[in-house]
């Protein structure tokens, strides 16, 4: 196991990088803590696979440092740095066994014998592979032989990181819950340090202990799934996580005090004043709205029926505001008004949270 940190780090696949634009990361410094269970969590193209690489060392970074449990290995293949990777497709020998592709990675290191069976019949228990191990992995489902390629990955003990790019996409919807749970139960059994890839926030939020939220080449929040739902510190990780996202409503501020068109709007106190001629909105999730008898005047424009709750669409002059009303709730057909939670509603000031 290892802590990584990563330093000053910046990377641009262009020879000459002249704008921002030509930076696919751009200047990221954090911490992953030794044991600690991280998801990569963004949008194609904002970053992470590049930030992925740079890690297990398949890249080496324009700007900056990556440091293993305080030793540079910047410049280290990967094969000095002691990682494992399970990638987004299954990657098996079809003519061996079950039990041979799990022993591989151990052979290789000259492990055999006793000690070679025995952990190879305990990541096969950890991953349900047991009753397949001495059938040929080409006979095995898609989900099967990507458990081959999670159980290669966790059968050597001695890896400082074991990093996963999206390694549930070409499972079965219905299977990809089950899959989720048995690697959270993995890590908690293991203890080893792993980072996991995906643009899925319910793969991210479920795996993970601290999610990495990256946009556009950049954090934007480093956070547990509870901080990044309840108080996003950008408009991004607001819109990104949560179905439906964040509503971010523009808004005017005198004094501290939130107003929309005119309507004062409760919220969290503002702590950092924002810079003159700054772009000011409110972010609130749709579960901290709630009808009410008075408050901003809406109209209600169109109401889904998810079954658990319904998600009301409604209109505040033009702005779209969005609130889920629980199954049995009334809902007004027309005109009505609503109400922010104050302690669940926030300022951003050019997307960046100052309450």
């Amino acid at each position: 196991m290892a802590r990584i940190t990563l330093e000053n780090l910046k990377h641009s696949y262009a020879d000459k990088p002249e704008n921002d634009d030509d930076w696919a990361l751009k200047h990221l410094e954090f911490e992953c803590a030794d044991g600690g269970a991280y998801a990569l969590l963004g949008p194609s193209g904002c970053g992470k696979t590049t930030l992925l690489n740079i890690i297990s060392g398949l890249l080496r970074p324009t700007q900056g440092r990556v440091l293993f449990d305080g030793e540079d290995v910047t410049d280290f293949m990967p094969d000095r740095r002691n990682i494992a990777q399970v990638f987004q497709f299954p990657v098996v020998y079809d003519t061996m066994s079950v039990y041979d592709n799990l022993a591989f990675p151990l052979r290789n290191r000259g492990i055999a014998g006793e000690a070679l069976d025995k952990r190879v019949r305990l990541i096969a228990e950890m991953i349900d592979l047991t009753d397949t191990l001495h059938q040929r992995a080409a006979g095995l489902t898609a989900d099967g032989k990507q458990k081959i390629s999670l159980g290669r990955g966790l059968v050597r003990d001695d890896v400082n990181v074991i990093m996963f790019d999206e390694p549930l996409t070409v499972i079965d919807p219905h299977l990809k819950w089950q899959l989720r749970s048995k690697l959270k139960e993995l890590h908690q059994q293991v203890g080893t340090t792993m980072i996991y890839v995906t643009h899925d926030q319910i793969e991210a939020l479920t795996f993970a202990e601290q999610v990495v939220v990256m946009h556009e080449g950049s954090v934007v929040q480093i956070g547990t799934p509870v901080e990044l739902f309840e108080k996003p510190q950008h408009t991004f990780v607001g819109h990104f996580i949560g179905s439906p996202g964040m509503n971010v409503i523009g808004c005017e501020l005198d004094k501290g005090k939130a107003t929309l068109a005119g309507t004062p709007v409760a919220t969290a106190p503002v702590k950092n004043e924002p810079q003159p001629g700054a772009n000011l909105e409110i972010g609130v999730r749709p579960e901290f709205i709630t009808f009410a008898k008075s408050g901003i005047p809406v109209n209600v424009v169109r109401v889904s029926d998810t079954g658990r709750f319904s998600i009301v669409e409604t209109k505040h002059k033009d702005q779209s505001i969005k609130l889920l009303v629980p199954e049995g709730g009334i809902i007004p057909s027309e005109a009505a008004h609503i109400r922010f939670d104050a302690k669940h509603t926030q300022i951003y000031a050019d997307s960046r949270i100052i309450t």
